[in-house]
């Protein structure tokens, strides 16, 4: 069966890469994915609870997930490498209002072995797109922390401005980091 991009579904390709809706069964990509990058990505994320890497956890995580992807309250999106089917990163979109805001928050993270081949760039092309297109959002907002560089130059070249500074935005490896606030305003919303 063909896979395609419906509103309570993504599936989009950008040559060697895919950007899908993570469903149940994705449980065991996700848990190596997060246990082979634990310490490349602990810098920038909250702590884990021990149960964050485990099948177990991802399996109850994504049954709830999969309802708000139902519901379009929020979407967890992976990344994967189109030739191996290896897992290169997340994006996710959190926060989903719609009426009268119509806005939502994206994260993302991107495997170590991933980096530099600007595929969170064009991942992230390519989910951005879809919540403008398919969820008929106005605005998508980003923040990252002035000291991650990496981060300031994918939202750069995806065409994020920044907006603002938060001091102390976000608990990250328990600590409160400071973040820069950006956002993409899509230039062709149309009420519905």
């Amino acid at each position: 069966m063909e896979r395609i991009t419906t509103p309570t579904s993504v599936y989009e390709v950008d040559n060697d890469i895919i950007v899908r809706t993570a469903e149940p069964t994705d449980a065991h990509l996700i848990t190596e994915y997060f246990i082979a990058n634990r310490q490349h990505l602990r810098e920038w994320e909250p702590k884990r609870e021990d149960g964050f890497f485990t099948l177990s956890g991802w399996t109850q995580k994504l049954i709830k997930l999969n309802e708000l992807h139902k519901m379009g309250l929020g979407y967890y999106l992976l990344v994967i490498d189109k030739e191996t089917n290896q897992m290169l990163g997340t994006i996710s979109f959190s926060n989903i209002s719609r009426f009268p805001f119509h806005a939502c928050n994206v994260g993302y993270s991107l495997a170590e072995s991933a980096q530099g081949r600007g595929a969170m760039t064009r991942a992230l092309k390519l989910a951005v797109n879809y919540m403008f297109k398919v969820q008929n959002l106005h605005r998508v907002m980003a923040s990252y922390m002035p000291r991650n560089h990496r981060s300031e130059a994918v939202l750069q070249r995806v065409g994020f401005i920044k907006e603002g500074f938060a001091k102390d935005y976000l608990l990250i490896n328990g600590k409160w980091e400071d973040h820069n606030l950006t956002s993409l305003v899509n230039p062709n919303w149309k009420e519905a």
